[in-house]
């Protein structure tokens, strides 16, 4: 599937992950969000900016239970709770925060159990 990006045709698989992860661009993300219905704010460019580092110094995709272990504990007191956070989460990322982030970062699809 190809997705028009700041004049530039960048191809995806059929769900909108990026075939060449090196085509990533925030322009990407704004596209992808924007058709799939995903507003971005400072908390969404925050958790895209965190996926794409922590792929980038491991070769793997944060799992839902890294992010509410450790990111949760890091954004205040009132997500101590994990639970908490992981609602913030699907706030953010209604339909599935870990794919969802996984796209717009620019990452690959992550395995089913993330």
């Amino acid at each position: 599937m190809d997705l028009e990006v700041s004049s530039r045709i960048v191809q995806t698989d059929e769900q909108g992950y990026l075939l060449d992860l090196d085509d990533w661009s925030e322009a990407f993300a704004e596209k992808t969000a924007e058709r799939d219905g995903v507003p971005l704010f400072d908390d969404h460019w925050g958790l895209i900016l965190y996926f794409r580092d922590y792929f980038q110094a491991t070769s793997m995709v944060p799992t839902m239970h890294m992010l509410v272990r450790t990111l949760g504990q890091q954004h205040g007191a009132h997500f101590q709770d994990g639970k908490a956070y992981e609602k913030f989460l699907y706030r953010l990322f209604p339909s599935d925060p870990v794919r969802e982030l996984c796209k717009l970062a620019g990452l690959p699809k992550p395995p089913p159990d993330t």
